[in-house]
């Protein structure tokens, strides 16, 4: 067995130290567990998919960003909720957010999960979450029932797309990748998104401009 001299290690080890994190994350590599349904759906090769949590500051960050990609590149957005344990009232959110897809538009769901991105800093409860849902109905001449989910399906939504990001190992949101037919890079910076995007474009010729699509599943 041939020894590595030991000042070897140590010049290795101080390199290691003087990278920069992101770097060193990307050299790691993160450790997922299922990715077998990270690919582009039937007839697109290239699509954004992505894990997102209505309480997040870095998802409300991200949130123009990647809207943004989608309507330059005009490529799906296959988008799943993940609202984190730790946070109150993120799972209403989507509950609520998947109501309003299913009984008034997609569009409008997508205004109103913008809308709650924006005002994140001054919802601190379910109660205040309740409160900013009842203006943002009103606002949009929209009684909001009184019981949003009474059969519990869009509960039922939002944890299947939970055991989802579980399945796939998260440990973050936004947790977002650019995925292919053959397969998926992680984004770790967000204001790098379009260039991966180009070169994942590049890399797929047949990619043809589609209507924007937006899917949970």
């Amino acid at each position: 067995m041939r020894l590595i001299p030991m000042n070897r290690i140590v010049l290795a080890a101080a390199l290691l130290l003087t990278l920069p994190a992101s770097i060193l994350a990307l050299a790691q590599g993160t450790a997922f567990k299922d990715t077998s349904m990270l690919r582009a759906p039937a007839g697109s090769t290239v699509a954004i998919f992505e894990f997102e949590d209505l309480e997040c500051p870095a998802c409300a960050r991200a949130f123009p960003i990647v809207h943004a990609a989608v309507d330059k590149y005009k490529i799906p957005l296959l988008r799943h909720d993940f609202p984190l344990q730790m946070h109150v009232w993120s799972r209403d959110a989507a509950i609520i957010a998947r109501y309003i897809q299913d009984k008034i538009s997609p569009q409008a769901a997508e205004e109103y999960r913008r809308a709650v991105f924006a005002s994140q800093q001054s919802i601190a409860s379910k109660d205040d979450l309740n409160s900013f849902t009842q203006k943002y109905f009103q606002s949009h001449n929209r009684a909001m029932p009184f019981v949003v989910d009474p059969t519990g399906r869009f509960a039922a939504e939002v944890q299947a797309d939970y055991t989802l990001g579980e399945r796939v190992g998260l440990t973050q949101t936004p947790t977002i990748f650019i995925v292919t037919q053959k397969g998926y890079v992680q984004v770790t910076d967000v204001t790098q998104l379009y260039q991966m995007l180009d070169t994942a474009i590049a890399d797929n010729p047949s990619t043809v401009a589609k209507p924007k699509t937006t899917a949970h599943k």
